[in-house]
């Protein structure tokens, strides 16, 4: 199988709406980045890793950080995140990418890897282990990978013309059907319904929770976290009020007045 070059980017910025400055609040000891960032490291599949920063001042710390830590960087645009994916694949001469977040530090490396090779098996331009409603998603939220390659995005770039596939990066690739060839890996059994993701202060107290418990042993998987909630069912209640957010809101800092 010829190689490709594959360059997970992972998206992170200070300036949450929810919870302000939280890709380097501390969980076990470490920025939540840094936590992504490792797990994303030990994905068989991927060459590279690399930080996806907007250019805003309060950003400075997070292009600090890795440049202290040895961890790849790109600084682009604030609300076009779209631009910000295609400018960082570019420098760093991606031929597949995979976009990831930096407020799930509970993203499984075995699963970017499944989802990877679901990718390379099938030739698809697009595979994802979730995909927005109607669709229903078996992954707990938190746990979202998405791998496209370079001509996709490219094409994404160059095309795209709504603000949510500008802010949310992929879905020009997937909402409307038939325009790429796309793959979606599901669970065998439904935990779409699961929130382990990081926007607001519950979420962070449910991940520092589970790190508590599992993080002594850093390669746990999503399905250790899986067997921790069913050992103590009442963590899920931390953040159970929580309404996740859509792929089709966008940032309100960003609307005309």
């Amino acid at each position: 199988m010829t190689h490709h070059n594959t360059v997970a980017i992972i998206q992170g910025r200070m300036a949450s709406s929810r919870l302000p400055g939280k890709i380097l609040l501390d969980i076990a000891s470490k920025p939540m980045l840094a936590h992504v960032v490792e797990r994303a490291r030990r994905a068989k599949t991927v060459d590279l890793v690399v930080v996806a920063t907007t250019t805003q001042p309060e950003d400075d710390p997070v292009e600090a950080y890795c440049r202290q830590n040895g961890i790849a960087i790109y600084r682009g645009s604030l609300h076009d995140v779209l631009d910000r994916f295609y400018q960082a694949a570019l420098a760093f001469r991606a031929d597949v990418v995979v976009r990831l977040t930096a407020d799930c530090p509970l993203v499984d490396p075995q699963l970017l890897d499944q989802v990877m090779e679901e990718f390379l098996r099938s030739g698809v331009d697009f595979c994802c282990n979730r995909l927005p409603p109607p669709l229903k998603r078996t992954y707990p939220i938190g746990l979202d990978v998405e791998v496209c390659t370079f001509q996709a995005l490219e094409c994404a770039w160059k095309e795209a013309k709504e603000p949510h596939e500008r802010e949310h990066v992929m879905p020009y690739l997937y909402d409307s059907p038939g325009r790429f060839k796309i793959l979606r890996v599901d669970y065998e059994k439904d935990y779409g319904e699961m929130r382990w993701t990081v926007d607001t202060p519950q979420d962070l107290e449910l991940v520092r929770q589970i790190f508590a418990r599992l993080g002594e042993n850093r390669a746990f998987t999503w399905l250790d976290v899986l067997e921790l909630f069913k050992r103590e069912p009442q963590l899920a209640l931390i953040n159970s009020q929580v309404m996740h957010k859509t792929y089709l809101d966008v940032d309100e800092r960003q609307k005309p007045a």
